[in-house]
């Protein structure tokens, strides 16, 4: 089995394996401005949930970074390196904009290019509601939209101050990149949320 029929195959297993189990798939993202923490819906976008997640267990968004900003609709990342050289990815996978799910702010979606079904790594956070980018019918590649797939339920201090950033152009962009690099560290599936860690019992205090 070559490595695209391998990873296809992965992809295809973690795809059955998450609509199967429907449960929210929980993303913390380390940044140089803070963590993020995203839940994502495999029941609404089994294939999607599965692409990302597959990128995150390959260790592919280590050190990318948020390549496009913009303060009044979205952040954008997941594709390019610190020196703005953009990384091979998988095949593109189908749009699952039709799911039901809006671009809400907080909501992550797919990024793509004109073709409706050109998404790979990259995802944007919707910082307002977006109604423009939904799906409304399969008419055309603006009819189709862009697929959520989660959103963000802790972080979102962080992805406001990425928002403000300032920007500017920085080939190959002719605008919207941010002045000072937005690196994603990391990112990593994780079982629950910081706050649903227990807390310490705080010990009495002497008298």
């Amino acid at each position: 089995m070559n490595k695209l029929a391998k990873t296809l195959f992965i992809c295809l297993i973690l795809m059955v394996s998450l609509a199967l189990s429907a449960a929210p798939v929980l993303v913390k993202m380390q940044t140089n401005r803070g963590d993020i923490y995203l839940e994502l819906y495999p029941e609404k976008a089994p294939l999607t949930v599965a692409n990302f997640t597959q990128y995150i267990k390959n260790g592919f968004y280590t050190d990318t970074i948020f390549h496009r900003v913009i303060s009044n609709f979205m952040i954008q990342g997941g594709g390019y390196d610190q020196d703005l050289v953009r990384k091979n990815t998988n095949p593109p996978i189908q749009n699952e904009a039709g799911n039901g799910l809006k671009n809400l702010r907080g909501t992550i979606a797919m990024a793509r290019t004109n073709d409706p079904h050109s998404g790979t790594s990259q995802f944007f956070i919707n910082v307002v509601d977006n109604p423009a980018l939904d799906f409304t019918g399969q008419q055309n590649s603006r009819t189709w939209g862009y697929a959520v797939f989660g959103k963000v339920v802790d972080g979102m201090d962080v992805v406001d101050e990425i928002k403000l950033t300032p920007t500017g152009p920085n080939p190959p962009f002719r605008s919207d990149v941010p002045i000072k690099t937005i690196k994603i560290e990391s990112m990593s599936v994780i079982d629950k949320l910081p706050s649903d860690e227990p807390k310490a019992a705080e010990e009495p205090t002497q008298q």
